[in-house]
């Protein structure tokens, strides 16, 4: 093996530079020339690359989004961009190649499998909705962002007094998962949390808040996550069913932005290792994950997450913790 390459692709996740920096490091070192494929799959379809070496990639780990840049093109869900892709990477001689990204970049990737490329995928999404790996690269770093966002929101929220309540109903991303909300509700003192798994319970969403109001509580926080519902709708259904004006904030890319946490860096940095010397010794096509602690390589499958007993079990424990 001589030489491989790497992709950024969908939506960019903090941590992935580390990633990124890693399979160069490891790639040099069992001296492998790492190339770096720009735009995601756009870039593989158009032969976009250029050749990474140690002073493109030394200090990259501080910063987030992706060096190489992301993308979409819709161009490589067609047979014909896919046939396109493993002729260019048969042009640019990769003996392989490694995708980091979400759901469908990961889908991307197992297409390209199917045609006898030798590929690893590394989960790179802050919604955290890979059903193979415990962690994405960037979910932590998303959800010390809400928490830091929400924290902001409760030192206004406990400052000011009015005659009513001051509510707060803040929208999370998380289109098909609600782990950034349930986890940032965990951590943020959240009095309730909606998330796209749970039908919402508007009866007991009330109760709960009247219940907090009746003892005296001046404030409350309510965390959504963006698939829980629409913003405005549910804001307009609680206010009418509580009686109270709700200030509804949405945080929305603030939370794909800044410098990544120190887990993101040091999950990236270990499956950025583990992909390169998975190609190298195991002669194995899959994705990167880590489960109870443990770096693994699964098998291509349909890697969308579905709730697990350990979600379930987290989400009753938000319940618990918001009452």
């Amino acid at each position: 093996m001589e030489r491989i390459g790497v992709l950024t692709s969908g939506g960019d996740a903090p941590g992935m530079n580390s990633a990124i920096r890693s399979i160069v490091k490891t790639a040099q070192k069992n001296k492998i020339q790492v190339y770096g494929i720009e735009f995601g799959y756009i870039g593989l379809l158009e032969m976009k690359y250029k050749k990474l070496n140690i002073l493109d990639i030394d200090h990259i780990s501080t910063d987030g989004g992706t060096i190489l840049k992301s993308g979409r093109t819709d161009r490589f869900k067609t047979d014909e961009g896919i046939e396109q892709a493993v002729k260019n990477i048969k042009k640019m001689k990769l003996d392989g190649l490694i995708v980091i990204g979400g759901d469908g970049s990961i889908k991307g990737a197992q297409k390209l499998a199917k045609k006898e490329i030798k590929v690893i995928a590394i989960p790179g999404t802050i919604d955290n909705d890979i059903n193979v790996t415990d962690y994405t690269i960037g979910f932590d770093t998303a959800c010390n962002i809400v928490i830091n966002s929400v924290d902001k929101v409760l030192d206004t929220a406990k400052s000011l007094v009015n005659e009513n309540p001051r509510i707060f109903l803040i929208e999370v991303m998380g289109r098909n998962s609600g782990d950034i909300a349930l986890y940032s509700s965990l951590s943020g003192g959240a009095d309730e949390v909606l998330i796209p798994e749970q039908k919402i319970d508007y009866n007991e969403i009330i109760n709960n808040l009247n219940n907090k109001f009746k003892i005296g509580k001046k404030y409350a926080i309510i965390i959504m996550a963006e698939g829980a519902g629409k913003l405005d709708e549910v804001k307009n259904k609680l206010e009418k069913d509580l009686g109270y004006s709700i200030k509804s904030i949405l945080l929305g890319h603030l939370q794909r932005g800044g410098n990544p946490s120190a887990f993101d860096r040091i999950l990236a940095s270990k499956f950025g290792y583990y992909a390169v010397q998975t190609m190298i010794n195991k002669n194995q096509c899959g994705i990167i994950g880590i489960n109870c602690n443990d770096i693994i390589l699964n098998k291509f499958n349909n890697s969308k997450k579905t709730k697990s007993k350990t979600d379930n079990e987290i989400y009753e424990l938000s319940k618990t913790l918001c009452h």
